[in-house]
Formats: structure tokens, C-alpha cells, sequence
């Protein structure tokens, strides 16, 4: 295995939750020179310490995107940063739209201005399906922070900073996601609310999502958007594996209710990895497809090829993958 982050000095904004922890896990395989964990709960931070004790290349600061000083402070000597902080539960930002504008819009314009300031070699920024056409706040904001970031490339001037985003869905067992949120209802309430069995959603472990993300890193050389390659999910199948899956590990016997509640505000149906127009200027890889930026054509933009509407990547019934994966899946990653 190639350590292309040995020695380096690396920044992980929002490094306590479920990406940043299994990204500094990986990263810490490279022996990287330090990691720094940024984040503002400092509960997620002791645990995490308690966690990783043997490790004495780890730095913890708490701190908020939305404070620029201390963004700049957290970034001084850096190499490389992933910025993966934000307000990401589309219900808590419908119903409280600018505090995610202030962590997801200006801490990503904080992120930017401190690394250009400190002359970072990269910064990787985790966006999302949802950005793609919004139907609410969080996907909103996500697009915006999406822009941002593909502009400072070309707004940086003389320094040498590489800004890029990659862009995914779901990642399954996450922090708040609706795995754990099941499993509690079932183990405490013997039911699961469910808003519609047929919405499909991409889906990827957490390993899937980390390898990528670093390729992506290692592929970036300026304002590109990497559009992930995810499977795809119908949730009532996630729903009866995860009753299934639950009911045998906790030796439960009695019948789990499946209760729909339908759409929450802001919700969609159906997600999708990239716009039509996005889809044209994209160049396709086995497991991503790269979004070539809109300020400036790279050298890679010579092999796009003009591609037809009726080719965009969409999700329908037939594209959810088998019950039988999914419990692969969580035996391979132990997410139950």
C-alpha cells in the first residue's frame, strides 16, 4: 500500500462524526506527521480520543466553521484538508434556514479564505445528492458551499491551493441516518416509521465512501466536482432487512410494525447524482464521474464527448440492488 500521506499534516473539519472517524482511521494507516480533529462537540471529541489513545500523531481542537479566526488558527502549516463539517438533517435546516447557511455557506467561505491564506496544498469538500436540483435547505446550502468551492480555484490568484468537492449520498450507519433510528424503534417500540417504502436513495458503506473520497483527493487539479458512483436503495427492502437483521441479533420474537408516515418537508422521492447539463460536461471513470469545472477547461476536458439527455444516470425500481447485498453489506461493515 502506497502511504501518500506519510509525514504529510492533515486537517479534518468536522472530524467527529461518522466520515471523519472512519477518514481518520484510514488517513492513520499513511503515517501522517499529525492529524488535527476539528470539531465543536467536545463530548464526540473525548470519545474519540478515549478511542484512539494509542495514537500520539492526533490533535483535537474544538472549534466552529462559522468562527474564521479560528479556522485560520487550526490551519496554520497544513497540507491537506477535508472539509466535512456541516448541518446535514434536512428537517433541523427547514426549519432553522440561515444557522445552515452559516455552517454550511459561510464556514465553507471561512474554510476557503484560511486555506489560501496558509497556502494549503489541498482542500477536499463533501457534498451532496441533495445538492442536485434542492427541494430544501440543506441541498441549497450544499450547492451553494459546491460553488464556493469551485470558485475559489479560480479566484486564488498566485497560490497554490487545489480546491475540489466530491459529491455523494447516504452513508449507511451514519450518525442520525435512519439505520440507527430503526434499530432503536425496533429494540424499544417494535415498529418502524417509514415515509415512503418505495423511495429510493444512494447508498454506500462507509468504507466505500472513504476509498473514494481519497481518490478523488488524489485525482483533484482544480475546481472538479466528483460525482460518486453509489449504489441505489429502496427503503422498504432497507427496512425489512434491518427488522430481520435486528430481530436475530437481539433474539426478538415478537412482530415489528411498519408504520408510513409519508414525506418529511423538503423531501424527495428520488435523488439524483447530477443535472443534465452537468451530465454533458462530465467525463465518466469505472466508480466516478468528474465535473469538469466551468471557469476553466483542464486537459482532461478534451475527452468529453457530447452526450445525449436520455443517458443521465436516474434512479428506478430496477436499479435498487438485492436484499441479499444489503445483508452482505452490513455483515462486511458490522452495522447492526
Amino acid at each position: 500500500m502506497t502511504l501518500r500521506y506519510k509525514g504529510k499534516k492533515i486537517l479534518i473539519i468536522g472530524g467527529t462524526g461518522t466520515i471523519g472517524t472512519h477518514l481518520t482511521n484510514r488517513l492513520l494507516q499513511d503515517e501522517p506527521e499529525v492529524i488535527r480533529i476539528f470539531s465543536r462537540d467536545e463530548h464526540k471529541q473525548w470519545e474519540m480520543q478515549q478511542r484512539l489513545s494509542g495514537h500520539r500523531n492526533l490533535r483535537f481542537l474544538i472549534g466552529d466553521v462559522r468562527d474564521a479566526d479560528r479556522v485560520r488558527r487550526a490551519m496554520e502549516d497544513i497540507d491537506y484538508v477535508f472539509h466535512l463539517a456541516a448541518m446535514k438533517h434536512v428537517p433541523s435546516c427547514e426549519y432553522n434556514p440561515f444557522e445552515a447557511v452559516q455552517t454550511n455557506v459561510i464556514g465553507t467561505q471561512n474554510v476557503i479564505q484560511a486555506a489560501i491564506a496558509a497556502n494549503v496544498k489541498k482542500v477536499l469538500f463533501t457534498s451532496t445528492d441533495k445538492a442536485i436540483s434542492p427541494t430544501n435547505t440543506y441541498g441549497a446550502t450544499k450547492l451553494t458551499a459546491e460553488r464556493l468551492i469551485s470558485a475559489a480555484e479560480f479566484q486564488k490568484g498566485p497560490k497554490k491551493t487545489i480546491f475540489s468537492s466530491v459529491r455523494f449520498g447516504n452513508v449507511m450507519g451514519s450518525r442520525g441516518s435512519v439505520i440507527p433510528l430503526f434499530k432503536k424503534q425496533i429494540l424499544e417500540e417494535r415498529r418502524v416509521t417509514v415515509t415512503d417504502p418505495d423511495m429510493l436513495r444512494y447508498m454506500m458503506t462507509p468504507s466505500q465512501a472513504i476509498e473514494l473520497i481519497l481518490k478523488a483527493n488524489e485525482m483533484a487539479e482544480g475546481g472538479e466536482v466528483f460525482v460518486l458512483k453509489m449504489p441505489v436503495i429502496r427503503l422498504g427492502d432497507l427496512v425489512e432487512v434491518i427488522i430481520e437483521e435486528v430481530k436475530n441479533k437481539y433474539c426478538i420474537q415478537d412482530s415489528v410494525q411498519i408504520n408510513e408516515i409519508g414525506l418529511r418537508p423538503g423531501e424527495k422521492r428520488y435523488e439524483e447524482l447530477m443535472t443534465g447539463d452537468e451530465y454533458r460536461l462530465s467525463i465518466e471513470y469505472d466508480d466516478m464521474y468528474m465535473l469538469v469545472p466551468v471557469f476553466n477547461k483542464s486537459s482532461k476536458s478534451d475527452s468529453i464527448i457530447n452526450k445525449k439527455l436520455s443517458s443521465i444516470p436516474t434512479l428506478n425500481k430496477q436499479s435498487a440492488i438485492a436484499k441479499e447485498s444489503i445483508k452482505k453489506w452490513f455483515e462486511a461493515e458490522n452495522i447492526i
